[in-house]
Formats: C-alpha cells, sequence, structure tokens
C-alpha cells in the first residue's frame, strides 16, 4: 500500500465518522438515516474503500459510545461495525453484476448486512423482552434508513467517478 492510498482510506475514514457524528440525532437508535453510510457504496469504484469504511464505522461507534449517543453501546462497535464491513466486500464482489447498468445487488449489499446485524442487535438491546419481533422491527426500520443512504449513495459515486478522485494508480 503506498501513502496516496493510505490517506485516500484515511480520509473515507474520517468523512464518515464527522458526517456520522455531526448528524448524531439520526445515525444511532432504531430508527436511523446514517448518511454517512452513503460511503458504503465506494468499493464499487475503489477497492481500499472498503477499509476506510471500516475504520470510520468502528470509530464513529466508538465515539458514540463514549458520548452517549449509540444506545447500544460497546457492541455496535463490533456488530455494526462488522455488518460494514461485509456490506462492503458484498459491494466490491458484486459490482460488476448489473440490471440494466446498475449494480442493484452490490447496491443492497448494505441494506442486507445492517438490516439483519444491526436490526437483531437492536432487537437485543431494545426489546430484550420479545428479541425475534424486536429484531424484525428494528431490522425493518434500519432498511429503511439504509435504503435512502444507498439511494444518494449510488448518485454520491456516480460523481465521484467522474472526478476521478478514486482512480486506483
Amino acid at each position: 500500500m503506498n501513502t496516496k492510498t493510505f490517506a485516500k482510506m484515511a480520509m473515507i475514514a474520517a468523512v464518515y465518522t464527522a458526517v456520522s457524528l455531526a448528524l448524531a440525532p439520526i445515525s444511532f437508535s432504531n430508527i436511523q438515516v446514517r448518511i454517512a453510510e452513503s460511503l458504503t457504496l465506494l468499493p464499487l469504484i475503489y477497492k481500499p474503500g472498503i477499509w476506510g469504511l471500516t475504520l470510520g464505522c468502528f470509530l464513529t461507534n466508538l465515539l458514540g459510545v463514549i458520548t452517549g449517543a449509540n444506545p447500544t453501546g460497546i457492541l455496535d462497535t463490533v456488530i455494526g461495525t462488522s455488518a460494514t464491513l461485509f456490506a462492503a466486500f458484498g459491494t466490491y464482489y458484486f459490482r460488476n453484476h448489473r440490471f440494466h447498468g446498475i449494480p442493484v445487488i452490490s447496491i443492497l449489499m448494505p441494506v442486507l448486512f445492517n438490516t439483519v446485524f444491526v436490526g437483531i442487535e437492536l432487537g437485543v438491546v431494545l426489546f430484550p423482552q420479545n428479541i425475534i419481533t424486536g429484531s424484525i422491527i428494528c431490522g425493518l426500520e434500519v432498511a429503511a434508513g439504509e435504503l435512502i443512504s444507498v439511494i444518494i449513495g449510488w448518485y454520491l459515486m456516480k460523481w465521484l467517478e467522474k472526478t476521478g478522485i478514486f482512480r486506483e494508480e
């Protein structure tokens, strides 16, 4: 890895963290639209983005715990970050599978992984008396917010691709 790639990964992590924490009231809990999740589509155009996203998510969740903004606590630093990591790999893996020119499967990876991982996490934390129902409800709420984020992300990636900022050397 060269210095330029490392700097871009750090920049991705910083932007993800800054946007999430600046919008903390809508970035955490069961009803959330984490706008920074629009960056989870970066692996469509930049493979090292996987690591920048993962670091950014980890830092966001950790700082959310420290500041009290994250109601799921330290659990989210592992589960939420894992969801982002797996989603980023899925986004990269399916990037060339397109439907009418749109990488639908890639775009849906963050929605799928966050719905399941974060939905169950929130169900366990917020609805310990009825984990299954809580997980389903929370998962659907997370899915709705994530869908908004990836739609924004699709247009963001199209713009970023034109700029060439993430063109691999």
